[in-house]
C-alpha cells in the first residue's frame, strides 16, 4: 500500500434523481495530511464526504483505505472518525462521558482512551465538566476528542467551525490545526471559506457542480489555477477583456488586486479608470477602478495612492489566467441543495 494513496477515492459518482452530485471524482490522500473539500453550494462536497463516511451508497467507483475497499462497508465497519457541524454533543451527559459513548471497550480501558484523547486536544481533566459549562471552542474540541478516542483510521470533518463566532472561529482553526497535526491522521474536511481549506489543509481539492475543477497546494491554486472557474472562485479576481491587455479579442484576462499599480502620467500603463470606491485594509487599501465599457477592476495599493473620484491609470504586472470564455466568479455561500 502506497502511503501517497492511503485514502484512494476512484470515479465515485452519486446522483439524485436528475441530479448528478459527484460526477466520476478521484482523488489520493497522502497518510497523516489533511485535504480541504472547497467549493460553492452544489459543488458535492458534502456528499462526497457522507460517501466517504457511508452515510450514502456511490453509483458508481470505489473508496479503499490502507489498501481496504469499503466502497460499501457500513459506516461503523469504515474506523472513520466524524466530527458534525453541530457537535452532536450530548447535554445530560459530562466531557468524559460524551468522548466515551462508542467505545467497544469499558472500564480502565475506556478511560485510558478518553484521558488520551482529551490530551490531545488539551482538554485533559475536563473528564467530568459539564458540556454546557465549556465554549464553543472546548465543545468543538470535545467532539473532536470523541471521534479520536476509537482510534479511526480517517477523520471526518463537516464545516467544523462554521457555528463559531469570526474572532472564536480564528482561534479554534488553530487549535484544530494543532491538534490534528498532533495526532498525524488522515483528514478529510469540508468547507466553503476559502482562509479555512487554505490554513488547515495541506492540499485543498476545488469541487464544482459534482465535478473536481483542480486539486493542490493552495499556494498552486492561487498562483496556478487551472481553470476559471478556480481563478474566479479562489481568492480575488477581475475579468478584463483580452483585448485591452494585448490579448485575442473575445478571450478574458483574469487579474488579481496586487498584480495591479498605479502608475503615473506618461508609465506602461494598462487601462485608465476612475476610482470608484476606497476599502481601508491598514496600511494597504483596496481600490476600485471603473475602467469603462463595464469592465472595473481591484487595486491594491499603500492606502494613501489615491481617493474616490481620482482619474487613474493602472499598470498590469501579471494575468492570473487566459479564458476564452466569461470567468462564473465567486459562487453565493451556501443555501441549501446538494453541497
Amino acid at each position: 500500500m502506497d502511503d501517497a494513496s492511503y485514502l484512494s477515492i476512484t470515479s465515485l459518482s452519486k446522483r439524485f434523481g436528475p441530479l448528478l452530485a459527484v460526477d466520476s471524482l478521484t482523488l489520493a490522500v497522502p497518510r497523516g495530511s489533511i485535504l480541504a473539500l472547497l467549493g460553492p453550494s452544489g459543488s458535492g462536497k458534502t456528499t462526497t464526504l457522507r460517501l466517504l463516511a457511508g452515510f450514502e451508497t456511490p453509483d458508481a467507483g470505489t473508496i479503499t483505505v490502507g489498501g481496504d475497499d469499503v466502497t460499501r462497508a457500513a459506516p461503523a465497519a469504515r474506523r472513520f472518525g466524524m466530527v458534525f457541524q453541530h457537535y452532536a454533543l450530548f447535554p445530560h451527559l459530562d466531557v468524559g462521558a460524551n468522548v466515551a459513548f462508542g467505545l467497544r471497550v469499558r472500564g480502565s480501558a475506556a478511560e485510558r482512551r478518553v484521558r488520551e484523547a482529551l490530551a490531545m486536544v488539551d482538554l485533559a481533566g475536563y473528564e467530568r465538566r459539564p458540556v454546557s459549562a465549556l465554549s464553543g471552542g472546548q465543545q468543538q474540541r470535545v467532539a473532536l476528542a470523541r471521534s479520536l478516542a476509537p482510534e479511526p483510521r480517517v477523520l471526518l470533518l463537516d464545516e467544523p467551525l462554521s457555528n463559531l463566532d469570526p474572532a472564536l472561529r480564528e482561534r479554534t482553526r488553530r487549535e484544530l490545526r494543532r491538534a490534528i497535526r498532533q495526532v498525524g491522521i488522515t483528514t478529510v474536511f469540508v468547507t466553503h471559506e476559502q482562509e479555512e481549506a487554505f490554513d488547515l489543509g495541506d492540499r485543498v481539492a476545488v469541487l464544482e457542480a459534482g465535478r473536481l475543477e483542480q486539486v493542490g497546494t493552495p499556494d498552486q491554486l492561487y498562483d496556478e489555477p487551472a481553470s476559471a472557474f478556480v481563478a474566479g472562485f479562489v481568492g480575488r479576481s477581475a475579468a478584463v477583456p483580452g483585448e485591452r491587455l494585448g490579448g485575442r479579442p473575445g478571450t478574458r484576462a483574469l487579474v488579481r488586486p496586487e498584480a495591479l499599480r498605479f502608475v503615473a502620467d506618461g508609465g506602461a500603463a494598462a487601462l485608465e479608470g476612475v476610482v470608484t470606491e476606497r476599502r481601508f485594509t491598514g496600511a494597504q487599501a483596496l481600490f476600485t477602478v471603473d475602467a469603462g465599457g463595464g469592465v472595473a477592476v481591484e487595486v491594491q495599493a499603500p492606502r494613501r495612492s489615491a481617493s474616490p473620484g481620482d482619474r487613474v491609470r493602472v499598470a498590469v504586472d501579471r494575468v492570473l489566467y487566459w479564458s476564452d470564455a466569461p470567468a462564473r466568479g465567486r459562487a453565493d455561500p451556501p443555501d441549501g441543495g446538494a453541497a
